[in-house]
């Protein structure tokens, strides 16, 4: 048989451990390429490069601009 809670928990107790669930940002690192900002562990989408050799080919802007 489930034991029942014998008193109920305050607000701020409440809230105090839902603090560490919170949502977290993942963290910026520079591409070591083109110095723009990426993800940890992923490609860069602005060059195509990932830990210095090419992965893939990205169109320019100036490219999606005249067509």
């Amino acid at each position: 048989m489930p034991q029942e809670p014998k008193k109920r928990h305050s607000r701020q107790r409440k809230g105090k451990r839902r603090n560490s669930i919170s949502l977290k940002f993942p963290k910026g690192v520079a591409c070591l390429n083109c110095g723009y900002t990426i993800t940890a562990h992923t490609v860069c989408k602005k060059c195509g490069f990932y830990k210095g050799a090419k992965i893939l080919t990205v169109k320019s802007d100036k490219v999606k601009k005249e067509s």
